[in-house]
């Protein structure tokens, strides 16, 4: 395994702004917070396909650049921080966030059940009431062993951030999870890209920190380009098998399985929500007086958003 170093600030602290607004970076050098696996996790490997593959490159400084850096330091920190008091990403009164216009999450779930748990709903492919949040990760980390995130473009501005953003990495190995009925899923290895997309509107505080974040992406876009043609394999699992051990099961049978059409807001609906309210979305700048695992690299949620 490799060892974790460091990260080095990114740029120069801009006066005003916390250090999570101008560094990718900055949460993985809390040393006294409580890490996950007893340390702060690796994302060398991650940051340097994003700074390969990536789609855009903002300005320092820029709007998009902050959301960015906001952002990736909230998804180290609600992966691999097991204390919300360590939080320093979220305003921990109001945070909640949802998905889809569903119910919203406090902090204390998503620590609870993990982010890939979620964002992501029951279906054939992937289910939460079948995962924990150690085997979720497993899951879709030895999959794809880095998941960059990015930016696309930025809205408006606090209080209120609505940004469009990608999540993208290459499938290396078979993908194998437990779908809505308890079966465990494997779809083999393409080594193909997977890139999802989709649109975050965030209430922040005078430090901007997250408040009310409201995520719209299409979960079933990202196993519809895991298994392509809809072929997996499936498994009977026996039942008292913790997740992590059901994963390395056998007994399988092979199916013909085609994704149902999505149930839930998807990113077109997120994207006309964000059209029909021009009052909130007057573009603005956020004004600097008011703001102040193992340990090896995991793929988020982590985006996930699953932020990586």
């Amino acid at each position: 395994m490799a060892s974790v170093d460091t990260p080095a600030p990114s740029a120069e602290p801009t006066p005003g702004l916390p250090d999570y607004l101008t560094d990718p970076d900055a949460v993985l050098r809390d040393f006294e917070a409580k890490w996950r696996y007893g340390r702060a996790p690796d994302y060398s490997k991650t940051r340097k396909v994003y700074q390969e593959t990536k789609q855009m490159s903002h300005t320092a400084g820029s709007l998009p650049e902050l959301v960015q850096n906001l952002v990736k330091n909230w998804e180290v920190e609600a992966s691999f921080k097991t204390s919300l008091s360590d939080w320093r990403t979220i305003d921990p009164e109001n945070y909640s966030f949802a998905i889809n216009g569903a119910e919203p999450q406090s902090a204390e779930n998503m620590l609870k059940v993990g982010t890939y748990n979620a964002i992501i709903t029951p279906n054939e492919y992937y289910s939460p009431e079948y995962s924990d949040f150690g085997s979720s990760h497993k899951t879709f980390k030895r999959m794809m062993p880095t998941f960059a995130w990015e930016v696309l473009e930025v809205y408006s501005g606090p209080p209120q951030v609505a940004f469009r953003w990608r999540h993208w990495g290459v499938m290396k190995s078979d993908y194998v999870g437990f779908n809505n009925k308890g079966e465990k899923v494997t779809a083999k290895a393409h080594g193909g890209l997977i890139d999802i997309q989709g649109v975050t509107v965030a209430a922040v505080d005078d430090k901007v920190r997250l408040q009310d974040v409201r995520t719209w992406f299409d979960p079933m876009d990202m196993f519809r380009q895991i298994a392509p043609d809809g072929v997996v394999k499936k498994e009977a699992i026996t039942k008292n098998l913790s997740p992590d051990d059901a994963l390395d099961s056998t007994q399988s049978v092979e199916i013909d399985q085609t994704p149902r059409p999505l149930q839930t807001a998807t990113l077109d609906a997120g994207l006309n929500d964000l059209r029909h309210r021009p009052d909130e979305l007057a573009l603005k700048k956020p004004n600097p007086q008011n703001s102040d695992g193992n340990p090896s690299e995991q793929s988020s949620s982590s985006c996930p958003f699953m932020s990586s």
